[in-house]
């Protein structure tokens, strides 16, 4: 056990860059303090002595503000970055490298006795806010978007962001140790993804289709030259313009007409002057 521990201390200082020294880890960082108070009452619901393995969790509750219960099951170097507001529960299973941020939920979805909580993989990140719900299993290498609800199976190597969850982006073995490599070249990535692995699934899957209509428009309008070169007769049908067809982003600024107002005509529902008669 005091191996564990001792792996639990050295990897926050792979996966925090704030973390100075042994010291600061330990006297500071609740999630550390949560993992080592669950470590113990873990070995104590093993013992069978249920009632002081969970006052020992209530105890690491009230001073971290992370809720594990004692029959959860985690895996070597865990890492709980900030920490308040996370909660495992007791059928929970956590693999090796796993590392979750504040306020995750790792929950359960029904009140039957037996497996109603998650399965984490190896070397799972979890982002801040998500809640993983029900006796379901996160693959190995699997990311969660912050804030996402995921209540289904997620394969391994795949990116889940939304809620529901989806899945956005699937990275073969071989990706994901160049992933990995470069992620260790520039530094551990906060929340387990490089800039543009979560786009927004609707908004890419509609400017998908866009895209797909456009080429199909052009390929009909050469279609139609070629014919009309043979001598068919096409009857010209006008087709509303659809215009640029994409879905605007947060990032994007909203188009300014910068028209000069003062070229503007008169409005055609004046009436002209009468003379007189």
């Amino acid at each position: 056990m005091f191996a564990r521990i001792r792996e639990d201390l050295m990897c926050v200082f792979d996966r925090d860059p704030a973390a100075r020294s042994v010291f600061e880890v330990l006297t500071t960082y609740p999630g550390y303090h949560a993992l080592l108070a669950h470590r113990i009452s873990h070995r104590l619901w093993l013992w069978k002595l249920r009632w002081l393995s969970r006052w020992l969790s209530t105890l690491a509750r009230w001073l971290t503000g992370v809720e594990i219960h004692p029959g959860a099951c985690i895996g070597r170097r865990f890492f709980i970055d900030h920490g308040m507001g996370v909660v495992i529960g007791e059928t929970a299973e956590i693999g090796d490298d796993c590392t979750l941020y504040h306020g995750v939920t790792l929950g359960g979805t029904s009140w039957k006795k037996g497996k109603r909580h998650p399965t984490l993989g190896d070397n799972v990140v979890v982002g801040a806010g998500a809640k993983v719900l029900g006796p379901i299993t996160i693959g190995t290498n699997g990311r969660i978007g912050s804030n996402a609800v995921v209540v289904k199976d997620v394969p391994a190597n795949a990116t889940v962001v939304g809620i529901p969850g989806h899945i956005v982006k699937v990275v073969s073995t071989k990706d994901h140790e160049k992933r990995k490599a470069f992620a260790e070249k520039i530094g551990f990535d906060a929340y387990g993804t490089s800039h543009g692995d979560m786009p927004d699934p609707v908004a890419n899957a509609v400017n998908s289709m866009l895209d797909h209509i456009h080429a199909m428009d052009s390929k009909m309008e050469t279609m139609c030259q070629a014919l009309k070169s043979l001598g068919s007769e096409i009857a010209d049908l006008s087709l509303p313009d659809l215009g640029p067809c994409k879905i605007q982003t947060a990032d994007e600024p909203e188009p300014i007409d910068d028209g000069d107002m003062s070229e503007e005509e008169p409005h055609s529902d004046q009436e002209p002057p009468r003379s007189k008669s």
